[in-house]
């Protein structure tokens, strides 16, 4: 269980709330309302105040590599480093079953990383945030690029994620997309967090 107790930072309000194992709680709200600086501040990834717990355990009683390795934030345009796929990837061969279910083809793997298209790279990081098995994942517009029968693809991902234990926050803008994927609702305006019935 992730428990965020009066999380704060410059641009975000004090937020406290819980997401259970196995719970997906869409994020929702206008561009520019602190979503994306929610998501930072639960990773670690920028300086915040109050606590944030995982499974009874405090954040600062984590190393910063070890918090993030569970609670794992997946960015909108994630960073890539290495040429080509693979050199992303722990163990691409194991993935690559993962990746045609993502309709990527299996041989992605050797392709240069500068010529995917932006869905492409989008359900990529997807799977390389996935190969790392977090307890959190914290889902940043993940689907933002993708054609429906792709982003079906992705919410089937998540949903045996979910099933399997993972927590999941997940911002979406796409309101019949907050409607599948969760079952509570977070709403964030100008820097402020509450919770909203339905999901």
């Amino acid at each position: 269980m992730l428990e965020v107790e009066n999380l704060s930072r410059p641009g975000l309000g004090p937020a406290s709330f819980r997401v259970e194992a196995g719970e997906c709680v869409a994020v929702r709200g206008p561009s520019g309302a602190g979503k994306s600086l929610l998501l930072r501040a639960i990773a670690d990834l920028d300086p915040s105040s109050g606590r944030v717990m995982l499974d009874g355990v405090a954040r600062e009683a984590i190393s910063g590599p070890a918090w993030r390795r569970r609670v794992l934030y997946l960015a909108a345009e994630s960073g890539w480093w290495g040429e080509t796929v693979a050199e992303h990837f722990q163990d691409w061969a194991a993935c690559a079953g993962s990746a045609e279910r993502l309709y990527l083809p299996g041989d992605i793997g050797g392709a240069p990383v500068s010529r995917l298209s932006t869905g492409e790279r989008q359900r990529l990081a997807l799977l390389r945030a996935v190969e790392r098995r977090p307890a959190v994942l914290l889902l940043d517009e993940p689907t933002a690029a993708l054609d429906a029968a792709a982003r079906d693809a992705v919410e089937a991902l998540v949903g045996d994620l979910l099933a399997a234990g993972t927590a999941v926050l997940w911002v979406s803008h796409d309101e019949a997309q907050a409607a599948r994927v969760a079952s509570r609702r977070l709403v964030v305006e100008a820097g402020r967090v509450r919770e909203v019935e339905g999901a």
